[in-house]
């Protein structure tokens, strides 16, 4: 074979892996979830609750309103990853409501697009795919291995 049939076979070599891999991170679908859990902070309280919200249901805490309209995980085999689009709105002292935020939260980082306000925080901290669905269980801690048990030292000679 000579040099420039190997290249060619090579770049079609890689052209095939570069495709097949494309196409692998492609088949890999968002799952849906029915249920978004947010978590809510009442800053003149110092409370903090958490909440589910059933999808294009709304929910109000204080005097927000929140109505998530998609709650996505990632499948077990892939790295974790949280989202919801949501749309937050304020009925003000003049019973009207104000939009104070719409687009996408990530329970990963909940400062990033958490909804601040004056009086309230709310932040996404999960999906379910039931209402009241208890929190994932984190992994159990690994106990300490206890130490070896003591050798006599090489030079000690047991007496009888």
């Amino acid at each position: 074979m000579t040099a420039s049939a190997c290249r060619g076979a090579l770049r079609a070599l890689a052209a095939v892996f570069l495709l097949s891999a494309a196409a692998a991170a492609a088949s890999a679908e968002p799952l849906n979830n029915p249920v978004a859990e947010f978590s809510g902070l009442d800053k003149i309280t110092g409370r903090i609750i958490t909440f589910d919200v059933l999808i294009d249901e709304t929910v109000q805490f204080g005097a927000l309103q929140v109505t998530p309209r998609v709650c996505h995980t990632r499948p077990p085999t892939e790295p974790a990853q949280t989202t919801a689009f949501v749309e937050v709105d304020e009925i003000t002292l003049a019973n009207k409501i104000q939009r104070l935020f719409t687009g996408w939260m990530f329970a990963a980082s909940p400062g990033l697009h958490a909804v601040e306000h004056p009086v309230y925080d709310v932040w996404l901290v999960d999906c379910k795919m039931q209402m009241g669905e208890p929190p994932a269980p984190e992994p159990e801690a690994q106990p300490e291995a206890e130490p070896p048990p003591e050798l006599p030292a090489p030079d000690a000679v047991p007496e009888d």
